[in-house]
This record gives structure tokens, sequence and C-alpha cells, in this order.
């Protein structure tokens, strides 16, 4: 049984005539009256009293008549819907991002999307690099900005956009080193320090970094959150090194760090926007990826 099946019979049901059903669905007489024969033999009943004026409902027709109206109701109602979709006049943005991000102003990109497309939900998920490249590759998201310092991008991603950012020191308002326009790796080795250990990302980053210029890192405290490390650091308890617009937006003095390697380029960190496909399959990733730079929004 087809729906298009289900759709002629409920036509001549409701014209009472296979005439008028026929004009009404822009189809021959003829293909109208095959395939309600077809639809009556798949369900082995006659559905239709013939006579030469007009149609009537058997028994067996008028206990068909409502499931037939829900099932095309309902095949509408689903056709709306994936339009709808599609169109991006509705469906749902599934995006994760970590904690540090801020490459680009988020929710004004959400905004920017929702103005735009007022019916697209967006539903957004903190959660560290690991958590969120699982998430992408399992579809419980559509699209993840992402920390790449300790973990590769699986090769069954994509990186959709890449924001390298460099890697600075701060430190309180009173520390020797506040005025200090650059500072050397070696200088920080009697220094406490306090690190951020969200997802290891960043962590990971920053312990690679001092390893390569062979200076001991020391740990005086640890924590997951970004503003409670900017605290301690704002009141005196150690220094950190984290991601430039994180320093410039905490508006704490900060430092460039200078090269380890003579010649060689300012420490940073790179973040990616990922995907599991160039083009996003979601009409409304598709939309959010546009509004991004260097996309066509």
């Amino acid at each position: 049984m087809e729906v298009r099946q289900l759709q002629h019979f409920l036509a001549v049901a409701e014209t009472g005539h296979f005439t008028h059903a026929a004009a009404e669905l822009h189809i021959s007489q003829s293909g109208l009256s095959a395939s309600v024969r077809t639809l009556e033999g798949e369900l082995g009943v006659t559905v239709f009293e013939r006579t030469t004026r007009s149609v009537v409902l058997t028994a067996a027709g008028r206990v068909l008549l409502e499931h037939a109206r829900r099932v095309v109701r309902a095949v509408e109602a689903a056709e709306a819907a994936v339009a709808a979709v599609r169109d991006t006049d509705a469906g749902q943005l599934a995006l994760g991002v970590v904690q540090t991000f801020t490459a680009v102003d988020l929710p004004a990109t959400i905004a920017r999307l929702h103005a735009r497309h007022p019916g697209v939900q967006v539903l957004l998920r903190e959660a560290p690099t690991l958590d969120l490249l699982a998430a992408l590759d399992d579809g419980d998201l559509d699209l993840a900005f992402v920390a790449l310092d300790a973990t590769p991008l699986p090769a069954r991603l994509v990186a959709l956009r890449d924001y390298p950012e460099d890697l600075v020191l701060v430190v309180g308002d009173e520390h020797p080193l506040a005025r200090r326009a650059a500072v050397a790796l070696p200088e920080l080795a009697d220094q406490p320090f306090v690190e951020f250990q969200a997802g290891l990302g960043l962590q990971t980053a920053v312990e690679a970094l001092f390893a390569e210029a062979a200076v001991t890192c020391r740990i005086a405290f640890r924590t997951s959150q970004m503003d409670q490390a900017l605290s301690l650091v704002r009141h005196g308890l150690g220094v950190a090194v984290v991601p430039e617009p994180v320093a410039r937006l905490s508006g704490l003095p900060v430092a460039r760090l200078a090269p380890v390697a003579a010649g060689g380029e300012p420490p940073t960190r790179r973040l990616a926007l990922a995907g599991r496909t160039a083009t996003p399959t979601n009409p409304a990733a598709r939309a959010f990826l546009s509004l991004l730079p260097g996309g066509a929004g």
C-alpha cells in the first residue's frame, strides 16, 4: 500500500466521483481507476460500490477512510517539517565549544543566526575537546569549536575553520613582570604557576612549551575554571600562560612570550571548528557556517 494510493482513494471518497477526483488530482480517470483497483487488490476487499452515477464507500471503505486521512495528514506534516528544516525555517543546531574559546564572538554569531532563522533552535554544549570530538563523531553535535593542542583531529573529521592563537603570560598588577612587554621562558623558572587543566588541551600545550625550553614549571594551583585561574593571578598567587584573547579580556598585565628558539615563532595554540563533512548536511549548520569569517554570509 502506497501513500499515493491512499491519496487517490481519499479524493474519490470525498468527491463521490472518479471523474471529479481525477480532475482534482490532475491524472487520467483510467489511471485513477487502476490505482484504486490495485489498492483493493492489495487489501483483498472492495472499498467502493460503483454505480453509473456515483461511487459509495463500502463497509471496508468506511473503515479505511479515517485511517487513510490520518496517514495522509501525517505524511503531509512530515513533508512540511522536513521542508522547514531544509529552508532553515525550523530545525536544530547542536554546537559544541571548549571553555577557553574566544576567537569568534559566539553569542553575537548565534544572535545573527536567530535573526535570520528564528525557527532554528541552537543547543550549545561546553565541554573538553575529547568529549566534543566524541560527540561530533557520534552525531550528537553538528559542529564543534575544539582545541587541538593535545589531540590531533581524527581522520574521519574535518576542520572547517582554523583559529591559531598566541600564548601569552598574565601576571598580577604588582608583579615584578607587570611592566614587561615580553618575557623569555627561562625567566619563569622560579615563578609559581596557576595551571588551567580543563580537558588537558591548554595544559598540554603549555607543558610542551616549557619542555621544549627545558624549563621546569612550578605549579602552585590547578583549576578547571579559567575565571578562577585568572582570579588567582589577579590576587598575586601565581602567573599563568593563557591564550592572548583571554588575557586581553581579563584586564591583567600581559607579556608576550619570546620564541623558544632564536628566530622562531612566538608560542601558539591551534583551535578549529570541526565537522564530519566539508559541507554539513544539516541546513542550520550550513547557515551558521556562512556567518563565520571565511563564509558566504
